[in-house]
């Protein structure tokens, strides 16, 4: 089944905003045409977005509810309670417990961490999980990327006698949990100057207020100076797998992190960086972190016990953190395997399938496992354009676990709300949720969660799905000077996307090779006027012959990036998409 076409977007071009900024700045004006589309139209903005220097971090206390959280904690290591650190199972909740855990260790107060998993347990606070710790004598938890919604389990904590600090950046409900404190960049009255820091940067700040409070001063003591630089390489890690927006101070926590992680990283970072094969990259990117580091991190979670991660992190023993390294490196193997396999099966259901009938896609196997199932609606949506629903049912088992990931516009949490009737229990946000369903109830789930999906879209399927480019760009532009500018834009992530660019009435020269595993990967050629650049499109090998279907003739939406071999760079073109022909068609937006 051949992927869905996508329209092109270019904003509009205003030459004399492109032409001021750049005179300001001293900058070219596809760097000013780059700021601008990111939403920075002053020099003052520009210059700090590309500046990013760590000083321009929010101070830890303008943070809500981190003062009374630090005078709480304060009051409990004086007592001595027993602090025990609840943190979610994926990479911004690992990050985030191992940052206040290395801070507890380093000021020496006695305190123990707590991830649920997985499978067994599911996201966030559990009241079983809280149950035992009191059992335990576990008096004080705080709770890092989970708990702002739950008003259940915090009731629970409280009639426990736990004090419970929630530390959090998810969504919140109407009514806020009954807790002792609640940190939230978002909290309802308050006016925290950047909303969108992820969990491990909440996690940050109130490490960052402990060791302030500790120090009885704003300045720290050398070595915990260079414990907060490390935590800031974990808190990077977190802010890039949780997909937050790179802009604000997140922008700032993943350069300095990401330095960081390239000069000096942490014990337990320097293994993994070892085993992902990344320790001779001369530039760790934000991209090495979310495609290489993040998914061996999250592979102990789906697969096993995310809980050997935070003891990675946080170990004094190298040979301990390269076992735990080369056991990621294993299970991530696995959840590949594992992935490959399920996306494959996906694919080969919808085989035949006349998707404008189907609005969304909902698959269920009983083979497939629900640690991954995600991952593969991420898959499938990326490949279809659809909001997908992936549900692993096992046989025999009473209930089935699905995930969702969605497309701009389309509500998923509103979307199962609509038909909560078939399931079990839901939940999550607009772009992504997890339910559960009992098998039997699947085929009507299907019908009427499509149903839904008709009467949301207008035309009754959804839209092409969009790939927003920067710029028109002649490929003479394309130089090395041009792209060392172009560097000051990292890192790169989301609300700040990899510059993509447009290149019309381009000839193939040469013959256009399928390359790669499985031939997956074209590789040509092409010219502009005098220039010619190698062009390389990854996973398009099944489109040769579209490429060519106009005699030679295409247009391309490319990154540009500098290859550098036996010694030589070049700029080369890696390829998003291409048009056939030599008049790119696209949107104003």
């Amino acid at each position: 089944m051949p992927a869905i076409a996508k329209i092109w977007r270019l904003p509009s071009h205003d030459s004399s905003a492109i032409r001021s900024l750049a005179e300001r700045m001293s900058v070219s004006p596809i760097i000013a045409q780059l700021l601008l589309n990111r939403g920075m139209k002053t020099p003052d903005e520009g210059k700090r977005f590309l500046d990013a220097p760590l000083v321009g971090l929010h101070a830890p206390g303008l943070m809500p509810g981190i003062n009374e959280a630090v005078e709480r904690l304060t009051a409990a290591i004086e007592a001595k309670k027993r602090i025990c650190i609840y943190g979610d199972y994926d990479v911004d909740g690992i990050t985030g417990t191992s940052i206040l855990w290395g801070l507890f260790n380093r000021l020496e107060v006695p305190v123990e961490y707590y991830v649920p998993r997985r499978l067994e347990e599911g996201y966030g606070l559990n009241s079983e999980a809280l149950r035992s710790l009191a059992e335990k004598g576990v008096q004080v938890v705080i709770t890092v990327d989970c708990g702002i919604a739950s008003l259940a389990e915090a009731d629970e904590a409280k009639r426990l006698g736990l004090e419970l600090i929630i530390t959090d950046h998810h969504e919140m409900k109407d009514t806020l949990p009954d807790a002792a404190v609640l940190v939230h960049p978002r909290l309802p009255g308050t006016n925290y100057p950047f909303g969108g820091i992820s969990g491990a940067g909440v996690a940050f700040k109130l490490a960052w207020a402990l060791a302030m409070k500790s120090s009885g001063s704003e300045k720290v003591s050398a070595p915990i100076r260079e414990y907060l630089l490390d935590a800031v390489a974990l808190a990077a890690l977190g802010l890039i797998a949780d997909v937050v927006p790179l802009i604000d101070e997140n922008r700032i926590y993943v350069r300095a992190g990401l330095d960081r992680l390239r000069k000096n990283p942490p014990l337990g970072m320097k293994a993994l960086i070892e085993s992902a094969g990344l320790s001779a990259t001369p530039k760790l990117r934000a991209e090495d972190v979310g495609y290489k580091l993040a998914p061996r991190m999250n592979a102990a979670g789906r697969l096993g016990y995310a809980g050997l991660v935070v003891e990675m992190l946080t170990t004094a023993n190298a040979v301990r953190a390269k076992e735990i390294a080369q056991h990621l490196e294993n299970e991530n193997s696995a959840r590949q395997t594992l992935e490959r396999r399920m996306t494959q099966q996906a694919k080969d259901m919808l085989e035949g399938e006349d998707l404008t009938k189907w609005p969304a896609i909902v698959l269920s196997h009983s083979e497939w496992h629900a640690g991954v199932i995600g991952i593969v609606a991420s898959r499938l949506v990326d490949a279809f354009g659809r909001p997908t629903l992936i549900i692993a049912a096992k046989e025999g088992q009473p209930i089935a676990t699905g995930s969702g990931r969605s497309i701009p516009g389309f509500e998923l949490h509103h979307a199962l709300n609509a038909c909560s009737d078939d399931l079990i229990g839901h939940g999550g946000h607009s772009m992504a949720a997890g339910f559960k369903i009992s098998p039997p109830r699947i085929p009507a789930f299907r019908e009427r969660f499509n149903a839904y999906a008709a009467k949301h879209f207008p035309k009754g399927t959804p839209p092409a799905p969009c790939l927003d480019l920067d710029a028109e760009t002649p490929l003479s532009m394309l130089t090395l000077g041009l792209m060392k500018d172009i560097a000051k834009l990292e890192p790169y992530g989301a609300q700040n996307p990899l510059p993509r660019f447009l290149a019309g009435d381009l000839e193939i020269t040469g013959d256009p090779r399928k390359v790669g595993q499985g031939e997956r990967t074209l590789q040509f050629r092409v010219k502009q006027g005098p220039t010619t650049m190698k062009a390389v499109g990854f996973g398009m090998g099944e489109r040769l012959e579209e490429l060519m279907s106009a005699g030679g003739k295409c247009c391309l939406a490319f990154t540009p990036i500098i290859n550098e071999w036996q010694g030589r760079s070049s700029v080369e073109l890696q390829v998003a998409d291409f048009q056939a022909g030599p008049e790119a068609r696209f949107e104003v937006r």
